[in-house]
């Protein structure tokens, strides 16, 4: 796999543990910053037509709006965005730098929390970053 904006090791690895997590209901993985992404997996039986530069400017608006309007609240805090679309789910795990959004055919929340999980591992590892 030819990555960009991430070495080949750590796609490898984000790659594997979505694929391990979530087996063949995976059906896209990108991994974005402020400032760039890359989709590093798309399911072999889906076209390569998403607006990308599109959805990574509303995951980033998205987290930030929604970090902002419930920081201190009652519900806690933020872990992730779960999407519900007709033709499947979107997961957003983000930190203040980066993030992955994946999404899937069908899932249950303990889905996605086993894969929040996982992902969030994977991303603190990059960074030295302590939850």
């Amino acid at each position: 796999m030819e990555t960009t904006i991430v070495d080949e090791a750590f796609a490898d690895k984000l790659v594997t543990t979505a694929r391990t997590a979530a087996g063949d209901s995976l059906r896209s993985l990108t991994y974005f910053t402020r400032s760039n992404f890359e989709q590093l997996y798309l399911r072999d039986d889906l076209e390569r037509d998403a607006d990308l530069d599109s959805f990574i400017g509303h995951e980033w608006r998205g987290f930030k709006n929604t970090t902002d309007a419930y920081q201190g609240t009652e519900l806690g805090e933020y872990r992730y965005t779960i999407r519900v679309f007709e033709n499947g789910f979107l997961l957003r795990v983000t930190s203040d730098r980066d993030g992955v959004f994946l999404t899937t055919d069908g899932a249950t929340i303990r889905d996605f929390n086993s894969y929040v999980t996982a992902i969030k591992e994977i991303l603190d590892e990059k960074t030295g970053r302590d939850e």
